[in-house]
């Protein structure tokens, strides 16, 4: 099983923060963010990952380069755009590695292995995006509405009545699901607009027209960083 990390942004809304280092090199604990999550795929197998970097980009590959081993083999794709496009064109310019059964992660999303052995135990779908349910969605969550398991809409702009659960960046694709999924990015990015899409919205594009399903992970711990307060959040979750 392959993986690949979009890790390009600089993560402006942690200022002063990100200053130096990009988000993915913050410190969460005695390791950063990037690390914990090499070390998660690794504890699940996943050993041949990709980090699409830009912002900062030499830190990211100096810090690949002092904990690679040899049980895990990771490289860094630059995305020299960072500042003038969203994950979208990161996905589309990496996207010779996704040939294949390949996980695709944002670069800010911690989690425990056991949500990784859970997406991975899933039925054989071609595209299986992994989704967590709270009590209240806030503007910024990019929520979801379900038919049972299978994924109807995803979108930040979705009416309270229609959520369900939310995406917590991380994406199972499986057989012809990459095939679909570059696709699907092809056409989106036929419009100069979409390179400032997130490729969440390609998702939710493809979800009209193809099965997409869901992976819940209720019960186990996750975070995302976005904010400072996310960080503190995300440093008791997996330091306490």
């Amino acid at each position: 099983m392959k993986a690949i990390i979009l890790s390009a942004g600089q993560g402006k809304r942690l200022l002063p923060l990100t200053n130096e280092v990009p988000k993915c090199l913050l410190p969460i604990g005695d390791k950063t963010l990037l690390e914990r999550q090499l070390d998660a795929l690794s504890r699940c197998g996943v050993n041949d990952v990709t980090v699409v970097v830009g912002y900062g980009a030499e830190k990211v590959e100096n810090l690949i380069v002092q904990c690679s081993s040899e049980s895990q083999k990771v490289e860094t794709f630059l995305n020299a755009e960072y500042a003038v496009s969203d994950n979208l064109v990161s996905c589309w310019k990496v996207r010779e590695k996704m040939e294949g059964d390949f996980l695709l992660i944002n670069g800010d999303t911690l989690f425990e292995p056991a949500i990784l052995e859970r997406l991975l135990q899933t039925p054989s779908h071609e595209v299986t995006v992994t989704i967590s349910s709270k009590d209240e969605y806030d503007a910024d969550d990019m929520k979801v509405q379900l038919d049972g398991a299978r994924l109807l809409q995803i979108g930040k702009t979705l009416a309270p009545e229609e959520v369900d659960a939310e995406s917590i960046g991380m994406i199972l694709f499986r057989e012809n699901g990459s095939l679909w999924f570059c696709e699907a990015m092809e056409q989106a990015l036929k419009e100069e607009a979409a390179r400032k899409r997130w490729y969440l919205s390609v998702i939710n594009e493809l979800a009209q027209v193809k099965p997409v399903w869901t992976c819940s992970i209720a019960g186990l711990s996750w975070a995302e960083v976005d904010y400072p307060a996310d960080l503190e959040n995300a440093r008791k979750i997996f330091t306490d």
